[in-house]
Protein backbone atom coordinates (compact mmCIF):
# COMPACT_ATOMS: atom_id res chain seq x y z
CA UNK A 1 0.00 0.00 0.00
CA UNK A 2 3.28 2.30 0.89
CA UNK A 3 4.04 2.84 -2.70
CA UNK A 4 0.73 4.05 -4.25
CA UNK A 5 0.88 1.55 -6.87
CA UNK A 6 -2.28 -0.85 -8.10
CA UNK A 7 -2.21 -3.36 -10.47
CA UNK A 8 -3.68 -1.05 -13.25
CA UNK A 9 -1.67 2.08 -12.32
CA UNK A 10 2.08 2.38 -15.11
CA UNK A 11 2.81 5.64 -12.50
CA UNK A 12 2.85 5.50 -8.95
CA UNK A 13 0.38 7.98 -7.11
CA UNK A 14 2.63 10.70 -5.74
CA UNK A 15 3.54 11.37 -9.80
CA UNK A 16 -0.21 11.93 -10.88
CA UNK A 17 -0.47 14.23 -7.72
CA UNK A 18 2.40 16.15 -8.76
CA UNK A 19 0.47 16.95 -11.96
CA UNK A 20 -2.58 17.13 -10.47
CA UNK A 21 -1.58 20.17 -7.19
CA UNK A 22 -0.29 21.86 -9.92
CA UNK A 23 -3.26 22.18 -11.98
CA UNK A 24 -4.93 23.12 -8.73
CA UNK A 25 -2.35 26.06 -8.53
CA UNK A 26 -2.87 27.01 -11.99
CA UNK A 27 -6.48 27.31 -12.11
CA UNK A 28 -6.48 29.22 -8.55
CA UNK A 29 -4.13 31.49 -10.25
CA UNK A 30 -6.74 32.21 -12.94
CA UNK A 31 -5.54 29.68 -15.70
CA UNK A 32 -9.01 27.50 -17.13
CA UNK A 33 -7.73 23.65 -16.15
CA UNK A 34 -8.53 22.77 -20.02
CA UNK A 35 -5.23 24.95 -20.96
CA UNK A 36 -3.34 23.71 -17.48
CA UNK A 37 -4.11 20.03 -18.50
CA UNK A 38 -2.84 20.45 -22.17
CA UNK A 39 0.46 21.07 -20.30
CA UNK A 40 0.38 17.69 -18.23
CA UNK A 41 2.33 15.04 -20.04
CA UNK A 42 0.01 12.51 -21.94
CA UNK A 43 0.26 9.43 -20.10
CA UNK A 44 -0.70 11.47 -16.63
CA UNK A 45 -3.50 13.60 -18.05
CA UNK A 46 -6.26 11.29 -17.56
CA UNK A 47 -5.24 10.55 -13.59
CA UNK A 48 -4.15 14.17 -12.91
CA UNK A 49 -7.51 15.36 -14.05
CA UNK A 50 -9.67 12.81 -12.45
CA UNK A 51 -8.14 13.82 -9.28
CA UNK A 52 -8.49 17.33 -9.79
CA UNK A 53 -12.05 17.24 -10.54
CA UNK A 54 -12.39 15.32 -7.36
CA UNK A 55 -10.62 18.16 -5.36
CA UNK A 56 -12.48 21.19 -6.74
CA UNK A 57 -15.66 19.17 -6.09
CA UNK A 58 -14.33 19.19 -2.30
CA UNK A 59 -12.54 22.49 -2.85
CA UNK A 60 -14.98 25.03 -0.36
CA UNK A 61 -14.35 22.44 2.64
CA UNK A 62 -10.80 21.92 2.17
CA UNK A 63 -10.24 25.92 1.82
CA UNK A 64 -12.20 26.14 5.22
CA UNK A 65 -10.03 23.26 7.12
CA UNK A 66 -6.92 24.99 5.64
CA UNK A 67 -7.51 27.70 7.98
CA UNK A 68 -7.66 25.22 10.57
CA UNK A 69 -4.96 23.34 10.11
CA UNK A 70 -2.04 26.25 8.77
CA UNK A 71 -1.76 29.25 10.21
CA UNK A 72 0.57 30.90 8.10
CA UNK A 73 0.51 30.95 3.89
CA UNK A 74 3.31 28.66 1.98
CA UNK A 75 4.20 29.54 -0.94
CA UNK A 76 1.33 29.02 -3.89
CA UNK A 77 2.05 25.22 -4.87
CA UNK A 78 2.21 23.81 -1.28
CA UNK A 79 -0.68 25.65 -0.76
CA UNK A 80 -2.29 24.17 -3.63
CA UNK A 81 -0.98 20.60 -2.19
CA UNK A 82 -2.55 20.96 1.31
CA UNK A 83 -6.19 21.91 -0.20
CA UNK A 84 -5.40 18.99 -2.57
CA UNK A 85 -5.02 16.69 0.21
CA UNK A 86 -7.66 18.08 2.29
CA UNK A 87 -10.35 17.97 -0.32
CA UNK A 88 -9.26 14.38 -1.32
CA UNK A 89 -9.45 13.32 2.17
CA UNK A 90 -12.25 14.35 3.25
CA UNK A 91 -14.15 12.63 -0.05
CA UNK A 92 -12.85 8.51 0.95
CA UNK A 93 -15.98 7.41 -1.25
CA UNK A 94 -14.38 8.92 -4.38
CA UNK A 95 -11.41 7.27 -4.53
CA UNK A 96 -9.81 3.71 -4.20
CA UNK A 97 -6.92 4.21 -2.17
CA UNK A 98 -6.93 4.80 2.00
CA UNK A 99 -5.72 7.71 4.11
CA UNK A 100 -2.18 6.43 4.79
CA UNK A 101 -1.17 5.99 1.62
CA UNK A 102 -3.01 9.40 0.13
CA UNK A 103 -1.01 10.91 3.06
CA UNK A 104 2.01 9.01 2.30
CA UNK A 105 2.07 9.71 -1.81
CA UNK A 106 1.05 13.63 -0.85
CA UNK A 107 3.89 13.63 1.55
CA UNK A 108 5.97 12.04 -1.29
CA UNK A 109 4.67 14.19 -4.33
CA UNK A 110 6.25 17.55 -1.90
CA UNK A 111 9.35 15.82 -0.95
CA UNK A 112 10.06 14.88 -4.53
CA UNK A 113 10.11 18.62 -5.88
CA UNK A 114 13.17 20.21 -5.57
CA UNK A 115 11.37 23.60 -4.74
CA UNK A 116 9.22 22.36 -2.06
CA UNK A 117 10.85 19.04 -0.24
CA UNK A 118 11.65 20.99 2.55
CA UNK A 119 7.84 21.60 2.68
CA UNK A 120 7.03 17.99 3.26
CA UNK A 121 6.91 18.04 6.71
CA UNK A 122 4.64 20.91 7.01
CA UNK A 123 1.96 18.87 4.61
CA UNK A 124 2.55 15.47 6.49
CA UNK A 125 1.80 17.06 10.19
CA UNK A 126 -1.60 18.92 8.23
CA UNK A 127 -2.76 15.93 6.73
CA UNK A 128 -1.75 13.32 9.80
CA UNK A 129 -3.90 16.08 11.89
CA UNK A 130 -7.02 15.75 9.76
CA UNK A 131 -6.58 12.42 9.73
CA UNK A 132 -6.71 11.99 13.38
CA UNK A 133 -9.10 14.96 14.20
CA UNK A 134 -11.30 15.07 11.03
CA UNK A 135 -14.75 15.11 13.14
CA UNK A 136 -13.79 17.72 15.46
CA UNK A 137 -12.10 20.12 12.42
CA UNK A 138 -15.29 18.88 10.05
CA UNK A 139 -17.52 20.33 13.02
CA UNK A 140 -15.39 23.78 13.03
CA UNK A 141 -16.89 24.19 9.22
CA UNK A 142 -20.54 23.44 9.91
CA UNK A 143 -21.85 27.08 9.74
CA UNK A 144 -19.61 27.95 6.93
CA UNK A 145 -21.50 27.58 3.64
CA UNK A 146 -18.64 27.48 1.21
CA UNK A 147 -17.40 24.41 2.92
CA UNK A 148 -21.22 23.17 3.14
CA UNK A 149 -21.56 23.41 -1.01
CA UNK A 150 -17.97 23.31 -2.43
CA UNK A 151 -19.02 26.80 -4.26
CA UNK A 152 -17.92 30.20 -3.43
CA UNK A 153 -19.90 32.37 -1.54
CA UNK A 154 -20.80 34.96 -3.63
CA UNK A 155 -21.97 31.75 -6.66
CA UNK A 156 -24.21 30.54 -3.18
CA UNK A 157 -25.98 33.86 -3.13
CA UNK A 158 -26.51 34.57 -6.41
CA UNK A 159 -27.99 30.90 -6.91
CA UNK A 160 -29.98 31.72 -3.97
CA UNK A 161 -31.09 34.69 -5.29
CA UNK A 162 -31.99 33.56 -8.96
CA UNK A 163 -33.58 30.54 -7.77
CA UNK A 164 -34.94 30.53 -4.16
CA UNK A 165 -37.54 27.65 -5.05
CA UNK A 166 -34.67 25.35 -6.15
CA UNK A 167 -31.42 26.38 -4.87
CA UNK A 168 -30.25 23.43 -2.79
CA UNK A 169 -30.83 20.96 -5.60
CA UNK A 170 -29.28 22.94 -8.32
CA UNK A 171 -25.84 23.35 -5.95
CA UNK A 172 -26.40 18.97 -4.65
CA UNK A 173 -26.73 18.28 -8.46
CA UNK A 174 -24.36 20.44 -9.67
CA UNK A 175 -21.39 19.02 -7.22
CA UNK A 176 -22.00 15.61 -9.07
CA UNK A 177 -19.93 14.58 -12.51
CA UNK A 178 -22.97 14.68 -15.79
CA UNK A 179 -23.29 11.33 -17.49
CA UNK A 180 -22.00 10.55 -20.76
CA UNK A 181 -24.76 11.67 -23.17
CA UNK A 182 -24.50 10.73 -27.04
CA UNK A 183 -26.16 12.30 -29.89
CA UNK A 184 -27.36 9.55 -32.56
CA UNK A 185 -26.91 10.85 -35.62
CA UNK A 186 -30.86 10.14 -36.99
CA UNK A 187 -29.54 10.36 -40.71
CA UNK A 188 -28.10 6.81 -40.41
CA UNK A 189 -29.95 4.94 -37.60
CA UNK A 190 -33.07 6.05 -35.03
CA UNK A 191 -32.03 5.99 -31.03
CA UNK A 192 -33.82 2.69 -30.79
CA UNK A 193 -31.70 1.11 -33.09
CA UNK A 194 -28.27 2.57 -31.57
CA UNK A 195 -29.16 1.37 -28.56
CA UNK A 196 -29.57 -2.24 -29.79
CA UNK A 197 -26.25 -1.75 -31.37
CA UNK A 198 -24.89 -0.76 -27.82
CA UNK A 199 -26.42 -3.72 -25.75
CA UNK A 200 -24.45 -5.99 -28.56
CA UNK A 201 -21.45 -4.56 -27.40
CA UNK A 202 -21.85 -4.67 -24.07
CA UNK A 203 -22.61 -0.92 -22.76
CA UNK A 204 -25.99 -0.18 -20.87
CA UNK A 205 -27.71 2.80 -21.79
CA UNK A 206 -31.16 4.35 -21.65
CA UNK A 207 -33.14 6.85 -24.66
CA UNK A 208 -34.02 10.39 -23.24
CA UNK A 209 -35.42 13.57 -25.51
CA UNK A 210 -35.36 13.27 -29.10
CA UNK A 211 -32.07 11.61 -30.12
CA UNK A 212 -30.24 11.88 -26.63
CA UNK A 213 -28.61 8.04 -25.44
CA UNK A 214 -27.15 8.36 -21.62
CA UNK A 215 -24.80 6.19 -20.82
CA UNK A 216 -24.71 4.15 -17.48
CA UNK A 217 -20.97 4.30 -17.18
CA UNK A 218 -18.85 6.51 -19.54
CA UNK A 219 -16.28 4.58 -22.18
CA UNK A 220 -13.35 5.67 -24.43
CA UNK A 221 -15.67 7.49 -27.61
CA UNK A 222 -13.22 4.51 -29.86
CA UNK A 223 -15.18 1.87 -28.12
CA UNK A 224 -18.72 3.12 -29.14
CA UNK A 225 -19.79 1.44 -32.43
CA UNK A 226 -19.92 3.80 -35.48
CA UNK A 227 -18.24 6.50 -33.36
CA UNK A 228 -15.37 7.36 -36.27
CA UNK A 229 -17.94 6.80 -38.74
CA UNK A 230 -20.38 9.75 -37.39
CA UNK A 231 -23.10 7.51 -36.40
CA UNK A 232 -22.78 9.40 -32.78
CA UNK A 233 -21.74 12.43 -30.93
CA UNK A 234 -21.36 12.95 -27.00
CA UNK A 235 -23.13 16.16 -26.61
CA UNK A 236 -25.30 16.69 -23.11
CA UNK A 237 -28.80 16.25 -23.80
CA UNK A 238 -29.24 19.89 -22.60
CA UNK A 239 -27.38 21.14 -25.13
CA UNK A 240 -29.28 18.70 -28.05
CA UNK A 241 -32.28 21.13 -27.19
CA UNK A 242 -30.82 23.73 -29.05
CA UNK A 243 -30.93 22.53 -32.51
CA UNK A 244 -34.47 20.77 -32.22
CA UNK A 245 -36.10 23.67 -30.61
CA UNK A 246 -35.10 26.29 -33.54
CA UNK A 247 -36.37 24.00 -36.36
CA UNK A 248 -39.04 22.59 -34.71
CA UNK A 249 -42.09 23.99 -36.55
CA UNK A 250 -40.11 25.93 -39.07
CA UNK A 251 -40.84 24.78 -42.60
CA UNK A 252 -36.72 24.75 -43.49
CA UNK A 253 -35.08 22.78 -46.93
CA UNK A 254 -32.24 23.08 -48.83
CA UNK A 255 -32.51 27.00 -49.58
CA UNK A 256 -32.83 27.70 -45.47
CA UNK A 257 -29.83 29.43 -44.62
CA UNK A 258 -29.06 29.21 -40.93
CA UNK A 259 -26.07 30.88 -39.03
CA UNK A 260 -24.39 29.10 -36.12
CA UNK A 261 -22.43 31.72 -34.27
CA UNK A 262 -20.17 30.93 -31.83
CA UNK A 263 -20.18 27.68 -33.08
CA UNK A 264 -16.81 25.64 -31.63
CA UNK A 265 -16.17 22.73 -31.28
CA UNK A 266 -19.13 22.31 -33.56
CA UNK A 267 -22.14 20.08 -31.63
CA UNK A 268 -24.86 21.88 -32.52
CA UNK A 269 -23.29 22.67 -36.13
CA UNK A 270 -23.67 19.09 -36.84
CA UNK A 271 -26.71 18.64 -34.75
CA UNK A 272 -28.55 21.05 -37.53
CA UNK A 273 -27.13 19.59 -40.28
CA UNK A 274 -28.27 16.01 -39.50
CA UNK A 275 -31.56 17.27 -38.57
CA UNK A 276 -31.73 19.24 -41.82
CA UNK A 277 -30.49 19.99 -45.45
CA UNK A 278 -30.16 23.88 -45.06
CA UNK A 279 -27.17 26.01 -45.78
CA UNK A 280 -24.96 26.27 -42.30
CA UNK A 281 -22.77 28.90 -41.57
CA UNK A 282 -20.47 28.04 -38.52
CA UNK A 283 -18.95 31.53 -37.26
CA UNK A 284 -16.35 30.91 -34.24
CA UNK A 285 -13.54 34.24 -33.50
CA UNK A 286 -10.73 31.43 -32.33
CA UNK A 287 -8.81 29.52 -35.56
CA UNK A 288 -7.65 26.22 -33.53
CA UNK A 289 -11.49 25.89 -31.99
CA UNK A 290 -13.10 26.53 -35.47
CA UNK A 291 -10.47 23.83 -37.06
CA UNK A 292 -12.62 21.31 -34.17
CA UNK A 293 -15.49 22.25 -35.87
CA UNK A 294 -14.18 20.75 -39.31
CA UNK A 295 -12.80 17.97 -37.95
CA UNK A 296 -15.63 16.89 -35.85
CA UNK A 297 -18.05 17.87 -38.85
CA UNK A 298 -15.69 15.83 -41.41
CA UNK A 299 -16.25 12.64 -38.96
CA UNK A 300 -20.20 13.27 -39.78
CA UNK A 301 -19.45 13.24 -43.03
CA UNK A 302 -21.68 16.82 -43.45
CA UNK A 303 -20.28 20.11 -44.18
CA UNK A 304 -21.00 23.49 -43.17
CA UNK A 305 -19.09 27.02 -44.30
CA UNK A 306 -16.80 27.48 -41.64
CA UNK A 307 -15.63 31.11 -41.44
CA UNK A 308 -12.83 32.19 -38.41
CA UNK A 309 -13.97 35.84 -37.28
CA UNK A 310 -15.97 37.68 -34.76
CA UNK A 311 -20.00 37.95 -34.29
CA UNK A 312 -19.54 41.61 -33.00
CA UNK A 313 -18.31 42.19 -36.51
CA UNK A 314 -20.64 41.24 -39.68
CA UNK A 315 -18.65 43.34 -42.16
CA UNK A 316 -15.74 41.20 -41.78
CA UNK A 317 -17.52 37.66 -43.43
CA UNK A 318 -21.36 38.30 -43.45
CA UNK A 319 -22.21 38.29 -47.25
CA UNK A 320 -25.22 40.86 -47.18
CA UNK A 321 -28.13 37.77 -47.66
CA UNK A 322 -29.70 37.42 -44.19
CA UNK A 323 -30.35 34.10 -42.27
CA UNK A 324 -33.81 32.11 -41.90
CA UNK A 325 -32.26 30.94 -38.52
CA UNK A 326 -29.81 32.33 -36.22
CA UNK A 327 -28.44 29.89 -33.14
CA UNK A 328 -26.22 33.17 -30.70
CA UNK A 329 -24.69 30.16 -28.50
CA UNK A 330 -23.35 33.11 -26.66
CA UNK A 331 -19.99 33.14 -24.40
CA UNK A 332 -21.07 33.01 -20.66
CA UNK A 333 -20.07 32.27 -17.53
CA UNK A 334 -20.46 28.23 -17.93
CA UNK A 335 -22.45 28.18 -14.49
CA UNK A 336 -24.64 25.19 -15.91
CA UNK A 337 -21.65 23.02 -17.16
CA UNK A 338 -19.66 22.66 -13.68
CA UNK A 339 -20.65 19.13 -13.20
CA UNK A 340 -18.65 18.38 -16.47
CA UNK A 341 -16.18 21.55 -15.69
CA UNK A 342 -16.06 21.49 -11.94
CA UNK A 343 -12.72 23.85 -11.80
CA UNK A 344 -15.06 26.69 -13.30
CA UNK A 345 -16.57 27.69 -10.10
CA UNK A 346 -13.11 28.52 -8.78
CA UNK A 347 -11.79 30.39 -11.92
CA UNK A 348 -14.94 32.43 -12.36
CA UNK A 349 -14.93 35.92 -10.01
CA UNK A 350 -18.53 37.56 -9.46
CA UNK A 351 -17.52 40.63 -11.66
CA UNK A 352 -17.16 38.21 -14.81
CA UNK A 353 -21.35 37.96 -14.90
CA UNK A 354 -21.83 41.48 -15.68
CA UNK A 355 -18.86 41.75 -18.67
CA UNK A 356 -20.40 38.48 -20.12
CA UNK A 357 -24.20 39.76 -20.20
CA UNK A 358 -22.72 43.17 -21.61
CA UNK A 359 -21.21 40.89 -25.09
CA UNK A 360 -24.14 38.71 -24.67
CA UNK A 361 -26.10 42.13 -25.27
CA UNK A 362 -23.98 43.51 -28.22
CA UNK A 363 -24.42 40.23 -30.20
CA UNK A 364 -27.59 39.78 -30.16
CA UNK A 365 -28.22 43.71 -31.16
CA UNK A 366 -24.90 42.82 -33.58
CA UNK A 367 -27.12 39.93 -35.37
CA UNK A 368 -30.59 40.64 -35.05
CA UNK A 369 -30.28 43.16 -37.96
CA UNK A 370 -29.25 40.19 -40.33
CA UNK A 371 -32.46 37.93 -39.58
CA UNK A 372 -35.30 37.58 -42.30
CA UNK A 373 -38.60 39.15 -41.15
CA UNK A 374 -40.26 35.86 -40.54
CA UNK A 375 -37.06 34.47 -39.27
CA UNK A 376 -36.07 33.08 -35.55
CA UNK A 377 -33.22 33.60 -33.43
CA UNK A 378 -32.42 31.30 -30.25
CA UNK A 379 -30.69 32.78 -27.24
CA UNK A 380 -28.63 30.34 -25.32
CA UNK A 381 -26.01 29.95 -22.62
CA UNK A 382 -24.89 27.26 -20.97
CA UNK A 383 -25.64 29.22 -17.23
CA UNK A 384 -27.93 29.00 -14.80
CA UNK A 385 -27.15 33.13 -13.83
CA UNK A 386 -30.36 35.22 -14.21
CA UNK A 387 -28.54 37.67 -15.33
CA UNK A 388 -27.09 35.80 -18.50
CA UNK A 389 -30.74 34.41 -19.16
CA UNK A 390 -34.33 35.52 -18.12
CA UNK A 391 -33.46 39.22 -17.47
CA UNK A 392 -31.29 39.07 -21.01
CA UNK A 393 -34.75 38.04 -22.62
CA UNK A 394 -37.01 40.79 -21.06
CA UNK A 395 -34.31 43.46 -22.27
CA UNK A 396 -34.27 41.99 -25.31
CA UNK A 397 -38.00 41.88 -25.77
CA UNK A 398 -37.61 45.98 -24.34
CA UNK A 399 -35.01 46.82 -26.70
CA UNK A 400 -36.66 45.07 -30.35
CA UNK A 401 -40.76 45.87 -31.00
CA UNK A 402 -40.16 43.93 -33.84
CA UNK A 403 -39.83 40.39 -31.69
CA UNK A 404 -42.06 37.81 -30.39
CA UNK A 405 -41.54 35.50 -28.03
CA UNK A 406 -42.13 31.82 -29.36
CA UNK A 407 -42.50 28.76 -26.77
CA UNK A 408 -38.87 27.63 -25.34
CA UNK A 409 -37.51 26.17 -22.17
CA UNK A 410 -36.27 29.26 -20.16
CA UNK A 411 -33.69 28.33 -17.68
CA UNK A 412 -33.21 24.22 -17.54
CA UNK A 413 -31.10 23.45 -14.10
CA UNK A 414 -28.76 20.77 -13.75
CA UNK A 415 -30.27 17.27 -13.54
CA UNK A 416 -33.63 17.87 -14.79
CA UNK A 417 -35.01 20.18 -11.95
CA UNK A 418 -37.31 22.39 -13.43
CA UNK A 419 -37.10 26.14 -12.80
CA UNK A 420 -41.00 27.46 -11.36
CA UNK A 421 -42.60 29.20 -14.31
CA UNK A 422 -41.09 27.31 -17.05
CA UNK A 423 -43.35 26.08 -19.79
CA UNK A 424 -45.32 22.55 -19.45
CA UNK A 425 -43.13 20.52 -22.15
CA UNK A 426 -40.00 21.18 -19.76
CA UNK A 427 -39.02 17.71 -19.77
CA UNK A 428 -36.99 16.89 -16.77
CA UNK A 429 -33.97 15.05 -18.23
CA UNK A 430 -30.43 14.29 -16.85
CA UNK A 431 -29.19 17.48 -18.29
CA UNK A 432 -26.77 20.45 -17.83
CA UNK A 433 -27.69 23.84 -17.37
CA UNK A 434 -29.21 25.83 -19.67
CA UNK A 435 -30.86 29.51 -20.89
CA UNK A 436 -33.06 29.08 -23.91
CA UNK A 437 -35.02 31.69 -25.33
CA UNK A 438 -36.61 31.95 -28.76
CA UNK A 439 -37.34 34.92 -30.72
CA UNK A 440 -39.13 35.51 -34.03
CA UNK A 441 -38.70 38.66 -35.82
CA UNK A 442 -42.28 40.21 -36.99
CA UNK A 443 -42.78 43.44 -39.62
CA UNK A 444 -43.14 45.71 -36.51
Amino acid sequence: MGTGMTEKQAVPLWRQLQQAISVVEQVASGRSATDALLAVPADLRPAAQALAFQVWRNYGRALGLATGLATKTPQSWVHAALHSGLALLADPQQRGYDDFTLVNQLVEAVKRRAATKHQAPFINACLRRYVREGQALDRMCEGDPQARWNFPKWWIQRVQRDHPQTWEHILEASNHPGPMTLRVNQRRMAPSHYLEQLAAAGISAKRQGVSAVILQKPVPVHQLPGFLQGAVSVQDAGAQRAAEMILDGFAHSASTRILDACAAPGGKTGHLLEMSDAQVVALELDGKRAKRITENLDRLQLHAEVRCSSALEPQTWWDGRQFDLILLDAPCTASGIVRRHPDVRWLRRESDIATLAGIQRQMQDTLWPLLKIGGRLLYCTCSIFAEEGLQQQLAFLERNKDAALLPAPGHLLPSGAAEIGSVADNERLDHDGFFYALFQKTAA
